[in-house]
């Protein structure tokens, strides 16, 4: 990797690599070219949170049962987990823009289906067998899209535009919650459907943008695929399952150990084949190491954070979907204006600034906030708020950016199917591990607050079980239905249950500040190192760190 040993002069500007011929095979328009990865990309982010708010409606209208409901938000979440890698590949070989035209074109038209899904015994198979083919679209669009930007702009303005294209991507996940409030009120099938306005300007942009496409004459490696597919899928299936088949039961664990297993054969299979799907010798680059270590533990908090800063809005403080989506507004103006800043860090002085900077921030941020969670007051938290998403604003462009700056043979696709994979695992672990905290302390405070009332032990730990699977599994602010004395005891302590929960949600975002604080362990031994070339060799420390 070419290094910056300059004494304030700055990175040279790329002359060769991906960047220097994509210029003189047509001059791509960068600008046109962000903007359709842009657009192409919010559809994966907004449909990660749509769904949950059209959930009610989606189940009254086609008569599923709540474990179904989970199925056709997992089915989605499962197939982007596992395709991921295999996407990124496809694109190195067959080309970044076609495959992400295949990739938008397989997301939008599953999107129509999904909308267009029949009432009936075959609605269940449908949403979700549809669902699952919308995460393989994205698992194919997100990494090529990405791997667009990386291949227009050249490496002295790749941060800042990696910065633009993160802050954005990331925000339009607060948007889910507001879109699919608005959407509902019309009707559920809206959700779905709202892809594809979105999906034709993409297409119409990345046409216009000029983009070149080079692909490459190799073999693509199908078992390996096979393998990472199966791994991931059955490691993240356990993670999402442990809520609701426990974390006691054999089939949970039988999923995580077998999944792990198929992914250790898959890195050994990896290692000796002559095309691999992943080129495992990556990892040798101490920085790519940590840069991936910081985006694993960070993930584990900022994709946890919507689902649990949004039920706990709606459970602690009553409010309303579209007022959660608000709450979580906070957090994204920091990540917003912060993902900037990162970026500018990024060119001038490499990651490891942004990742140390960040990660404390983060770590701090959460902190902060979960202390002001038993306020029960929205305005008591918008700072801490703010300061937790800028945090991981700072670090995460520059991590990412980094680690696709440091791909062997500049396979930019390859790479961000890396990266991405590891964000989306650390995403599924986050979300496992917290919920079990989450659901366990809900118990246990309203337990101890229905003794309190005088409601039996062994009644009051049943009644506790019951509303923290409500409050956690769907929220919402309705009391809790049926009559006699456990029921009414449970009734007249709702307000006490509210603050119950928010303590509990204290322990949750105390372990996100926790996850943040190892991120930044892991990026003070950041090298250091800078790549100031499009095509990456050995680098060595930058002397204006």
């Amino acid at each position: 990797m070419g290094t910056d040993t300059s004494k304030g002069d700055g990175p040279e500007p790329a002359s060769s690599g991906p960047a220097a011929s994509g210029r003189r095979a047509g001059s791509p328009n960068q600008s046109l070219a962000l903007a359709a990865m842009l657009f192409a990309v919010s559809m994966t982010f907004i449909d990660q949170t749509i769904v949950a708010i059209a959930a009610p409606d989606i189940i009254h209208e086609l008569g599923l049962t709540s474990t179904q409901m989970q199925w056709v938000v997992n089915a989605y979440l499962l197939t982007l987990a596992a395709f991921f890698a295999l996407g990124g590949r496809l694109s190195d070989i067959y080309g970044h823009r076609r495959v992400m035209l295949i990739g938008t074109l397989v997301f939008v038209i599953s999107s129509a289906m999904c909308g267009a899904v029949p009432a009936g015994d075959f609605a269940q198979a449908w949403l979700i067998g549809f669902r699952a083919v919308q995460g393989i679209g994205a698992a194919l669009m997100f990494p090529a899209a990405l791997a667009v930007v990386i291949a227009v702009f050249p490496v002295e303005r790749r941060g800042r535009a990696l910065a633009l294209f993160f802050g954005l991507s990331g925000a339009l996940t607060a948007v889910g919650p507001l879109l699919g409030g608005w959407l509902t009120s019309w009707t559920w099938r809206a959700i779905f459907w709202v892809n594809v306005p979105v999906a034709v300007i993409a297409i119409v942009l990345t046409l216009l943008a000029r983009i070149p496409d080079r692909s490459r004459r190799e073999p693509l490696d199908l078992p390996g695929a096979a393998l990472v597919a199966v791994g991931m899928g059955l490691t993240v299936l356990g993670l999402q399952q442990a809520s609701t088949w426990g974390w006691s039961s054999v089939v949970t664990w039988a999923c995580i150990v077998v999944g792990l297993l198929v992914l250790a054969f898959f890195c050994w299979f990896e290692l000796r084949a002559r095309f691999p799907l992943i080129k495992l010798q990556v990892f040798r680059d101490r920085a790519f190491q940590i840069d991936n270590a910081v985006l694993f533990f960070s993930m584990m908090a900022f994709v946890p954070v919507f689902f649990f800063a949004s039920v706990y809005a709606q459970v602690s403080l009553s409010a309303s979907p579209n007022q959660a989506a608000l709450y979580l507004l906070y957090f994204f103006i920091g990540f917003g204006l912060a993902s900037q800043w990162g970026g500018r860090i990024l060119d001038k002085r490499g990651a490891r600034p942004a990742l140390k900077l960040g990660t404390a921030l983060g770590a701090v941020g959460f902190f902060l906030w979960a202390q002001k969670l038993t306020t029960l007051s929205m305005h008591d938290q918008w700072l801490y708020a703010a300061m937790a998403g800028a945090g991981i604003g700072l670090l995460l462009a520059p991590a990412s950016t980094d680690a696709v700056n440091r791909a062997i043979g500049a396979s930019y696709g390859e790479v961000t199917g890396i990266t991405q994979t590891v964000r989306n695992f650390a995403a599924s672990i986050g979300l496992a591990v917290f919920g079990t905290v989450l659901t366990h302390r809900t118990i246990t405070n309203v337990e101890g607050t229905l003794v309190g009332k005088g409601v039996p032990e062994g009644a009051a730990g049943d009644a506790a079980e019951s509303v923290a699977q409500a409050v956690t599994g769907q929220a919402d602010t309705r009391g809790p239905s049926g009559s006699g004395p456990v029921a009414d005891a449970v009734k007249d302590s709702m307000q006490a249950i509210r603050m119950d929960f928010a303590q509990a949600n204290q322990w949750v975002f105390y372990g996100m500040a926790i996850v943040l604080a190892i991120a930044f362990l892991f990026a003070l031994r950041h090298p250091g190192t800078r790549v100031t070339q499009d095509s990456p060799k050995d680098a060595e420390p930058a002397q204006n760190e």
